[in-house]
């Protein structure tokens, strides 16, 4: 029976389309809500953690996590992958400020002072908001401009080095000459640089040694946009100045970054395939592909699932500094190493496929399989 039949009045209407936008709208408020209770959850519980001088994260429970999401996924007809985007999303939040308030509450730089040279600059910036983070009061010197909430100097030289850190952020080129200019006046604080090479930066670093300061070198192996230092890479180079190694390490010690140490010829001898080849590979793909004739949208309509990721890193690495891109390849002593060996690979694939030769390249195939089921998973890759 009807309303009108029942004399219940008119037909109830169904919802227009702005009421149902409007109850949609409703629903995502609902949502940021609770993702803000979620995080107030997180802090709460890594306060108990540190409390406890327990680890920051606990895979274990992130399985659960995602399992238990995904349980209830099914049970209300969605996805259980998307429901494990999200738990995934959600965790790194979480990760996120469970570090941030970590380093801030174990940071020891209250009372001390940091001068970033290049702080201006992208990782200039980003050292000066981590530094800052546990307390120290930061400085820079950039002559490119300033940083707001941060006394800025526009020369270095200018400057009393008589700060507990100096951070040179600066691109490679400046760097190798304010380190072997700074050794004529050594600061009497922990000097170290972040380059992503050290050929360029030996003279400057040993003669810094060489005047007794207390220098060491670090590559943090991610970009300026990282919050979450979880999965990512810091290495430190020790100069033969351990205790500022040490000391260097501190400063990553209450974050979930994975640290290695090794000599400074190791270090750009393996950079030259982890950053010079993986650069070198996309910069040759997205050039083959601008050089080919093929419209890029008519491409991107007939994609694979393996060109459609190649594309989204190629991509990146289109998008970042020609400049910096090009030191990585020109200033290291063994950058012409993984030039070739990419050269001869690429080689060896286009024999044996002019070749016909079948059994050739499922060798290559076999070879990469192998080689590569040793690698580690898991955490996120570095840039």
């Amino acid at each position: 029976m009807s309303d009108k039949e029942g004399g219940g009045g008119e037909p109830t209407a169904a919802p227009g389309l702005d009421e149902l936008r409007q109850e949609l709208g409703a629903v995502d408020r609902q949502l940021v809500e609770l993702i803000a209770r979620r995080l107030e959850l997180s802090s709460s519980i890594g306060a108990r953690k540190r409390q406890a001088g327990a680890s920051t994260r606990d895979y274990r429970q992130e399985r659960d996590v995602i399992e238990r999401a995904r349980a209830a996924a099914r049970e209300t007809g969605v996805s259980p992958e998307a429901a494990e985007q999200l738990m995934l999303l959600l965790i790194r939040s979480s990760l996120t400020v469970q570090e941030r308030e970590g380093v801030a509450q174990a940071g020891g730089g209250s009372g001390k002072r940091v001068l970033v040279i290049g702080g201006a600059g992208k990782m200039g910036r980003w050292f000066a908001r981590f530094l800052s983070s546990q307390g120290y009061t930061v400085e820079i010197a950039d002559p490119s401009g300033k940083l707001a909430a941060h006394v800025s100097h526009p020369d270095w030289r200018a400057v009393e080095l008589d700060h507990d850190i100096v951070v040179v952020a600066a691109p490679l080129r400046a760097s190798a000459a304010i380190l072997e200019e700074m050794a004529a006046r050594p600061p009497r604080g922990l000097v170290f640089d972040v380059g992503s090479l050290k050929s360029p930066l030996r003279a400057g670093l040993l003669a810094l040694r060489a005047a007794g300061a207390r220098v060491t070198s670090v590559h943090p192996m991610f970009g300026p946009d990282t919050e979450l230092l979880s999965g990512r890479h810091v290495l430190f180079v020790d100069l033969g100045v351990p205790e500022a190694t040490r000391e260097a390490r501190e400063l990553f010690a209450s974050t979930m970054a994975i640290t290695a140490e090794m000599d400074l010829e190791s270090h750009d001898r393996l950079i030259a395939y982890v950053l010079g080849l993986s650069h070198a590979l996309n910069i040759a793909f997205f050039t083959a592909l601008a050089e080919s004739g093929e419209a890029a949208p008519l491409l991107a309509r007939l994609s694979s699932t393996t060109f459609d990721a190649q594309l989204a890193v190629a991509s990146r690495v289109a998008a970042e500094s020609p400049q910096l891109y090009f030191e990585i390849q020109s200033l290291n002593d063994y950058g012409t190493e993984s030039l070739a060996a990419l050269l001869y690979a690429v080689e060896r694939l286009r024999s044996v496929v002019r070749a016909g030769d079948e059994q050739g390249f499922i060798r290559l195939m076999e070879g990469g399989r192998a080689y590569l089921s040793g690698r580690p998973t898991g955490g996120d890759a570095p840039p």
